[in-house]
């Protein structure tokens, strides 16, 4: 079996839960009155820092897929976002 395709299928069964558990946090956030700019900030660090951690876990079978450092690169900018949005 072709790896990139193990990946693909390693991704759609693990992000969608993820992105359940991140949007509860987001969905708790904006029930706490949170402002808007800072939760989805919080929740675009979490979610990107809970993806990295799904990344780093298959690290040694993937690490020379271009799907991987692809993935890995939007993950760690998507985190980063986050990170701004918290600061502004």
């Amino acid at each position: 079996m072709d790896e990139n395709k193990i990946l693909l299928h390693y991704y759609m069964f693990t992000i969608p839960h993820i992105t359940v558990f991140a949007g509860a946090v987001l969905g708790i956030l904006l029930i706490l009155h949170v402002d808007v700019k800072k939760a989805l900030g919080i929740f675009a660090t979490f979610y990107g820092v809970l993806l990295i951690i799904i990344a780093a876990l298959v690290r040694n079978q993937f690490s020379k897929l271009a799907l991987y450092r692809i993935s890995l690169l939007f993950f760690i900018v998507f985190t980063l976002l986050g990170v701004l949005l918290v600061i502004m």
